[in-house]
């Protein structure tokens, strides 16, 4: 049972039964205070709890920010330099969630501790007050009572009047105030419903908008996270190719170490033990050098390095040879000593030691010494000798078109198709057969079940791997790699056609067979997932292969992948066509223009900030799509590459406030929350309306003749310039996202093209299509 009502009638009688009443109407406000107490203690806690946790989340994400992966080679692919600013991008996102929270911390003190401290001390306060008043004049009332009744009867009539007037007028003063606190300790219960309540539902309406900022964060990095699935995924089948090349290397020098030593300027070079005299009595002393050897100038360099040191431990000394002999060991307790004479210091010989016979027999035959060995290693004319039988004449077209023809009419589906290998045994026999005249017409692979597909495309792999020279060719190899580190997806597609048309003629035509079958193969990804990428790791040591085989070489198989990729994407341009006259030599090529930029989000331009420490009781949801869910990630099985038109964002670094002839870009304070950025990214501090320059040097850039800027106070657009309806051409590739989106391929032509209402986005019309486009994906015409 609740509380039980005071009535105004009761305080005129003032009977036991109201004053218990009264103090259970007490106790409930001291219940109350003490709640109210230990709720502004708690909420307290909960902000700076939830300081505490923004500053870890902030030094996790400047750890995040700060750390920078280092990568083997000269060069990133596209994939790894996405991956590498990955981590900055995460350190955005939770920089752009820390601010939320800042929000939420803020509405903790405006919105719940400050009205219950108020009501606490302004009503609670009230209440208690009014009691003290109560409680005094009670006292106050019963004892003038009870000294009235205790006036004799024999007093005169006068001095009993006054007393009685005195007695009645306090009474009277009493029930006032009695009545007034009654009034006061049920207004309070009711209102104490209300004043309580509302700032913990306030509160939580933060606490809602907050997570409700998440979800929208969320929703806005997940085309980055899924651009990244996709960049991960390259970068670990690249890995998977990678890790195996190297091993291989690295059990042949482990099984012939002297067999493949890199080619380089120097005849001889290793280290060596230089022999130090000392004064007397002192003897001398042996010194750990890496030594290096010129047979043609004849110079001799010596660099003391101690590895328990860690690094050199004295100056290079050089000096020009004049002989070299070999130390017996009955003139010297040491063994493997030879000594060595400079032009400059004769007759001082500088005795050293190698660290076996056999490096020592090196050593005296690379400095021509007097008792020098019968073989002489010579690592700069080293050549691997191959013994094959594969060549590019009619019998190899033949294996070729066989094996492609039997590949697409029994297992253009297969999973792993490519990836999966034959048994060696059945595959040697396969590739005897077929590579043999008076057998090849004979082998029926299209109808024949004896001859698996993993078989037939593990002899064709086998084949083109056993040719003298790879397809792509020794003398071709770095100049196909240099476009692959570098460029636009446009310069790269060109660079890779202009060589193309560099290879001979019939390096070309069997390229243009296997090629075009293996775009015939991607196109069934969803079913074999062989998507491009995936080909590119298969096919990429197949088609190019470096002439020296060195770890540096097999870090360049991601390019060599890319630029298989490149092939596949690209191959009715690349086969079909002439390359353009005008493209330079892809060796040339120095300044990479910029990649793709990143795709403006209609949901994020359209979510606005929220004051500090205000909220609506209703969640604000974006109409654009509140009816369609986030789009779910795609298996990274399925996905393709991003060798030569990724999607990929790029990340901008221009700073604010600058003005150029192709970008218009002003500061942000009018615009937050209207323009957009990569998703995770801090809030842009600027807006880029104008084009992106072309990949191509051939195209000028022109720039739009009008933009639209919203107007905060209004809401509308105003244009600064109107403009006819115009045509653009894309400059970077885009797969549409939702229906209202177009999809296009670089240098699509959009007709009608007008400003849309959703910022940073175009309306345009391609092939019938009317639809969205991203403004920073075209340039007008």
């Amino acid at each position: 049972m609740g509380l039980q009502p005071l009535e105004f009638s009761d305080c005129y009688l003032d009977s036991p039964w109201f004053r218990e009443r009264v103090r259970a109407h007490e106790a409930e406000l001291e219940k109350t205070n003490k709640f109210i107490k230990e709720l502004l203690k708690d909420g307290k806690n909960l902000i700076a709890a939830t300081k505490n946790l923004s500053a870890a989340q902030r030094k996790f994400a400047h750890s995040l920010r700060d750390f920078k992966f280092e990568f083997i080679g000269d060069a990133e692919t596209d994939d790894e330099r996405y991956i590498d600013a990955s981590l900055h991008e995460f350190s955005n996102f939770l920089k752009n969630l820390e601010e939320q929270r800042e929000i939420l911390a803020l509405s903790v003190t405006e919105t719940l501790i400050k009205p219950l401290e108020r009501f606490r001390k302004e009503q609670l306060g009230a209440v208690k007050e009014e009691k003290k008043k109560f409680d005094k004049e009670t006292e106050k009332n019963y004892s003038l009572l009870e000294k009235h009744l205790n006036l004799s009867a024999k007093k005169k009539e006068l001095q009993l009047q006054e007393a009685d007037n005195q007695v009645e007028q306090n009474r009277k003063h009493f029930y006032e105030l009695s009545l007034e606190y009654v009034c006061k300790l049920q207004e309070i219960q009711e209102r104490k419903k209300f004043e309580c309540v509302e700032p913990v539902l306030s509160f939580f309406q933060g606490l809602f908008t907050f997570y409700h900022q998440g979800y929208e964060l969320a929703k806005d990095f997940n085309h980055y996270k899924m651009a990244l699935q996709i960049n991960i995924q390259n970068t670990r089948n690249r890995f998977e190719g990678t890790r195996s090349e190297v091993e291989e290397l690295m059990n042949k020098i482990r099984r012939n170490p002297q067999e493949h030593k890199r080619a380089n300027h120097f005849t001889m070079e290793g280290y060596l033990y230089v022999q130090e005299k000392r004064p007397a009595p002192f003897g001398s002393s042996w010194v750990k050098h890496y030594c290096t050897y010129r047979k043609e100038t004849k110079k001799f360099t010596m660099i003391p390095f101690e590895h328990r040191s860690g690094g050199k431990v004295g100056d290079e000394e050089l000096f020009i040879l004049t002989y070299c002999t070999k130390r017996n060991t009955d003139t010297i307790d040491r063994r493997f000593c030879f000594d060595l004479e400079a032009s400059d210091r004769p007759g001082v010989p500088v005795t050293m030691q190698a660290f076996s016979e056999e490096d020592r027999k090196l050593w005296m035959e690379a400095l021509d010494g007097k008792e020098a060995v019968s073989v002489f290693f010579k690592k700069n004319q080293y050549i691997v000798e191959r013994h094959n039988c594969a060549q590019l004449d009619k019998i190899g077209f033949t294996v070729i078109k066989k094996c492609i023809s039997a590949v697409e009419t029994r297992g253009i589906n297969d999973q792993g198709l490519y990836r999966v290998v034959g048994v060696s045994s059945k595959v040697q026999r396969l590739l005897s057969l077929l590579m043999d005249a008076k057998t090849c017409n004979e082998v029926d692979l299209e109808n024949s079940v004896d001859w698996e597909v993993k078989t037939i495309t593990s002899a064709m792999k086998q084949y083109l791997r056993s040719l003298p020279e790879p397809l792509m060719t020794y003398e071709l190899h770095g100049e196909f790699i240099v476009p692959a580190k570098s460029g636009s997806p446009e310069s790269r597609v060109n660079a890779v056609h202009f060589l193309v048309h560099k290879l001979p003629e019939k390096n070309k035509e069997m390229l243009d067979i296997l090629v075009k079958h293996l775009a015939n193969v991607s196109k069934h990804a969803k079913r074999n997932l062989m998507t491009v990428a995936n080909l590119g790791v298969v096919f990429g040591p197949t088609l190019m292969r470096p002439q020296e085989e060195t770890v540096a070489a097999i870090m360049d198989l991601k390019f060599q992948n890319i630029v298989v990729e490149i092939l596949i994407e690209n191959h009715e341009k690349i086969f079909k066509t002439l390359p353009d006259a005008t493209v330079p030599e892809p060796i040339s090529m120095s300044v990479s223009p910029p990649n793709a930029p990143p795709r403006q989000s209609r949901r994020q331009g359209q979510r606005i900030k929220r004051p500090l420490a205000v909220y609506n009781l209703c969640l604000e949801l974006d109409d654009a799509d509140s009816h369609s869910s986030p789009r779910e990630d795609t298996p990274t099985g399925s996905m393709d590459s991003l060798s030569s038109q990724s999607p990929t964002p790029a990340f901008s670094s221009s700073p604010p406030g600058l003005l150029d002839e192709n970008h218009l870009i002003m500061d942000s304070g009018d615009l937050a929350g209207w323009t957009t950025n990569l998703p995770g990214q801090s809030r842009p501090s600027m807006v880029s309306w104008m084009n992106t320059p072309s990949a191509n040097p051939a195209v000028t850039n022109t720039a739009p003749s009008a933009f639209f800027f919203p107007n905060p106070a209004t809401g509308s657009d105003r244009a600064v310039e109107s403009i006819a309806h115009r045509k653009a051409r894309a400059v970077y590739p885009c797969e549409a996202e939702h229906s209202s989106e177009l999809s296009f391929q670089i240098g699509a032509i959009f007709e009608d093209v007008q400003f849309s209402r959703e910022p940073g986005w175009l309306e345009g019309t391609l092939n019938g299509k009317r639809g969205l486009i991203p403004q920073n994906y075209v340039q007008f015409l």
